[in-house]
């Protein structure tokens, strides 16, 4: 599900079941992160499928990118490996006003 940043982080501040996570690359992590994030590069191909395999399917995942984009597609791919909750965060890092690290 798309959302726009406000409810977003809103949604994610208010989840006790949330877990953040962040689809872009080393470099772009390293610009300036969401705290508490868990990192998983988009582009790492199948170590990025089983990675998002791995992750626990009761949790509900607030997934962002550079742009949007690519935590689109994430949150399509998760709900093709059985994740009932995901939220991409409409305009990514480019339009991001909360908190980075």
């Amino acid at each position: 599900m798309d959302l726009q940043q406000e409810q977003w982080w809103s949604d994610f501040q208010n989840d006790e079941n949330a877990v953040l996570l962040d689809v872009r690359t080393e470099d772009e992590v390293s610009e300036g992160a969401i705290p508490g994030a868990v990192h998983h590069d988009f582009y790492q191909g199948q170590d990025f499928l089983n990675a998002l395999g791995n992750l626990d399917k009761s949790k509900n995942y607030y997934v962002y990118c550079r742009s949007g984009n690519r935590s689109g597609q994430t949150c399509l791919l998760m709900n093709q490996l059985g994740f009932e909750n995901t939220f991409n965060l409409v305009g990514g890092m480019n339009e991001w006003e909360g908190p980075t690290v």
